[in-house]
């Protein structure tokens, strides 16, 4: 089964306010099996526009990323984090095919 996948592109409007949002998530992300795979590390945007923090969060399965966002664990967090940032949120099946090279 392919994993799912959070992508997010977010610039934070307010810092301490999105401390709290960090703080808010755990609950949400511990029950669905959330792993940071990328955490606003360095990046390079060789095309198009980019934001200042990128985020990858990888979980069992596509159904379990769309329930942990739907879930009432998160809500609470994510009205924090829509006052503290600008985000664009993309909710993704992982890729479980053949790889360049392999047959």
């Amino acid at each position: 089964m392919a994993k799912g996948y959070w992508i997010a592109h977010v610039d934070v409007t307010d810092a301490d306010t999105y401390k709290n949002y960090i703080a808010g998530n755990v609950a949400a992300f511990t029950k669905y099996g959330a792993r940071y795979v990328v955490r606003a590390g360095r990046f390079e945007s060789p095309e198009g526009r980019a934001r200042a923090r990128h985020v990858v969060i990888e979980f069992a399965s596509y159904e379990q990323a769309i329930a942990c966002y739907r879930s009432p664990e998160y809500a609470s967090a994510l009205a924090i984090r829509k006052s503290a940032a600008e985000a664009e949120i993309l909710i993704i099946e992982g890729y479980d095919g053949p790889q360049p090279g392999q047959s």
